[in-house]
């Protein structure tokens, strides 16, 4: 999956977000509340301890994933008794290794990616769909001749590899256009879309609305976008089938505290800029606050209305496609990779 990118207002304390390109560790832990308890609550020392759970952010920090730096900063893991560690790893590591190990107790990945793995025998379960809307598309220079889908016969259309949520949709926008694999050129360049575009050296590339669209408009290069109907649920939060067993109230927690997230960024994306800062290390160099506004604002078109909604019935036509496609293992029931019972 290719994800991308002064100072608090009073009212919120200085704080920091993630792309999709391999970079060094962290993590952070929510931050505990200096708040007086009500009558209504009990103290600190007649407080349940809080459930402890490692949430896995794939590549380095950006304000991309914004909902989870918003929840730590602003007490909302908290307040629903989770003490949550964001961890962050590098495109070197096994996307769900670390959930497979136990050293993660969550993930952040795409729900199509989760069911790919679900069906190679890792049995993660998306809990929370935080993109209603699929964010790949296809980009082309605003000058050229390729107008719709069917459009991309003959030409050498560039994304990095042959995985992740850039290939899937490039094999389902092909599909659409009644095109086959061999009538396009596929190239396959790494993380390097916008050099390969403006270089010439493809015709259009596979990126993210959110993330590269962004970064071409931001060099000043006028480029158009395409789009497709793909049966693909995107990025989401999902866990491993024992732990959505035996601790589903914590992961409703999660979800609860990240639709309460993601409804404050909608409300106000400059805090939320700002309620993010201090887990985005490069937020202080020239320029890079407003990007993140434009990328945090480009992604919260991509929520939809109802934050960590599920529709279990978007799994069956996923899985065919997937299958079809030699994305994924036949013989796996797609119901058991999804449950909409942890929804907010």
């Amino acid at each position: 999956m290719t994800w991308v990118p002064k100072v608090l207002p009073a009212a919120l304390l200085a704080l920091g977000l993630a792309a999709c390109s391999g970079g060094a560790q962290t993590s952070t832990t929510a931050t505990p509340s200096t708040a007086q308890p009500s009558a209504l609550q009990p103290t600190t020392a007649e407080a349940a301890t809080p459930a402890e759970l490692t949430v896995g952010l794939t590549y380095i920090p950006n304000i991309q994933f914004a909902p989870f730096y918003v929840a730590a900063e602003l007490g909302y893991f908290e307040d629903e008794g989770l003490d949550v560690t964001l961890r962050h790893h590098g495109a070197a590591e096994s996307l769900f290794g670390a959930l497979a190990s136990g050293e993660e107790d969550v993930v952040n990945a795409g729900a199509d990616e989760m069911l790919q793995a679900y069906a190679a025998d890792v049995p993660v379960v998306t809990t929370g769909v935080m993109y209603q809307e699929y964010p790949v598309l296809l980009i082309v220079p605003e000058d050229s001749g390729i107008e719709t889908l069917a459009d991309m016969e003959g030409q050498r259309i560039g994304l990095p590899g042959p995985y992740g949520e850039n290939w899937f949709w490039l094999l389902a926008a092909i599909e659409e256009a009644g095109l086959s694999e061999e009538d396009v050129s596929i190239e396959y360049i790494g993380y390097t879309q916008q050099a390969a575009l403006i270089g010439g050296t493809v015709d259009g590339v596979v990126g993210f609305a959110n993330n590269d669209v962004l970064n071409f408009g931001r060099s000043g290069v006028e480029v158009r976008t395409l789009t497709a109907e793909v049966p693909l649920v995107g990025i989401s939060v999902g866990a491993l089938e024992e732990t959505v067993e035996t601790r589903g109230e914590d992961l409703a927690a999660l979800n609860r505290a990240l639709a309460r997230a993601m409804e404050f960024i909608m409300s106000d994306p400059a805090a939320a800029v700002d309620a993010s800062f201090d887990h985005i290390p490069d937020l202080t160099g020239a320029g890079a606050y407003d990007a993140a506004r434009e990328t945090l604002e480009a992604t919260m078109a991509l929520y939809g209305d109802a934050p960590l909604r599920v529709d279990p019935e978007l799994w069956p036509p996923m899985y065919d496609f997937m299958v079809s496609r030699g994305l994924a293992e036949p013989g796996t029931d797609p119901a058991r990779a999804v449950t909409a019972t942890l929804s907010p």
